[in-house]
C-alpha cells in the first residue's frame, strides 16, 4: 500500500533527526521543484524510486527540508530541487530594487538571495523563466542569465499554495487593469482520488501605464528521480 503523508513536522525531534539522517543515507527523501511544492495533494516519487502520496491541509508551500509525517508516524523530508530559473543581477543595489519593484507590481513570485556567487554584484533576485520579463529588466540597465538553483521565492501573497505559471502579453494605455485566472487541478494518488479545482479572477487598478494578462494552469504531477 502506498504511504500517504498528511500532516507537517514542525519540529522534528532528536529521534526523528536520527532517522531523518538515515533516510538521507538511503535516497529515502523527495526531491521537488518549485511547481510541484505548491500542490497539497499530489503523487511522487523519492529519490530511491519509491511512490508516495501527499495529502495535505493547504497551508501554503512546502518548502526544502520541511518533513512530512503520516499516521504511522513514518517520516518524509522535502528538498527543493535546483531548476532552471532567470537571475538578475545589478551594478548598484538601487537599480536592483526598481527591478524588484516592477517584477512585484506583475505579482511575480521572487527569490531574493545573497549567498550565492553574483561575481562583483551583491545581490541577487531570482524568477521562473520568463522571456518578456527578462527583456524588460535588460531595458531597465539589469544583468540577466539563467540559473540552476533550489527556487525558493518570498513567502506571503503566496503562502496559499497556489502554482503559477506565467505567460505574459503588455499592452500600454491611459488606463490599465491585470486580470488573472488560475485553474489548478490536484490529482491525488491514491484511493481517495479526490481532486481540488478552483479559479480566481483578479482585477486591479494601477496607474502605471501597463497592462498584463496572465493565465496560469497547474496539473499535479509524478515526480520522478532528479535528472
Amino acid at each position: 500500500m502506498m504511504k500517504i503523508f498528511n500532516t507537517r513536522l514542525n519540529a522534528p525531534n532528536d529521534a526523528q533527526k536520527i532517522q531523518l539522517a538515515k533516510q538521507h543515507q538511503t535516497n529515502d527523501y523527495l526531491l521537488l521543484d518549485f511547481d510541484t511544492r505548491q500542490h497539497s495533494r499530489f503523487k511522487a516519487t523519492t529519490v530511491a524510486g519509491e511512490s508516495v502520496g501527499i495529502d495535505l491541509p493547504r497551508t501554503g508551500t512546502l518548502k526544502g527540508d520541511d518533513v512530512l509525517i503520516n499516521e504511522a508516524g513514518e517520516l518524509i523530508q522535502v528538498i527543493a530541487k535546483s531548476q532552471v530559473v532567470t537571475k538578475v543581477t545589478a551594478d548598484d543595489v538601487f537599480a536592483l530594487m526598481k527591478g524588484a519593484y516592477h517584477l512585484g507590481n506583475r505579482h511575480v513570485p521572487l527569490m531574493f538571495d545573497q549567498s550565492f556567487d553574483h561575481g562583483d554584484a551583491e545581490y541577487a533576485l531570482y524568477f521562473e523563466n520568463d522571456h518578456v520579463l527578462a527583456q524588460m529588466l535588460e531595458r531597465l540597465g539589469l544583468r540577466v542569465e539563467d540559473a540552476s538553483v533550489p527556487f525558493e521565492p518570498e513567502t506571503g501573497a503566496y503562502q496559499s499554495g497556489q502554482g503559477h505559471s506565467h505567460g505574459h502579453s503588455h499592452s500600454h494605455a491611459h488606463s490599465s487593469s491585470d486580470s488573472h485566472s488560475h485553474s489548478h487541478s490536484d490529482i491525488h494518488g491514491n484511493t481517495h482520488g479526490a481532486s481540488d479545482s478552483h479559479e480566481h479572477k483578479h482585477e486591479n487598478s494601477h496607474s502605471h501605464h501597463h497592462g498584463h494578462h496572465h493565465s496560469h494552469s497547474h496539473h499535479d504531477e509524478i515526480v520522478g528521480q532528479p535528472k
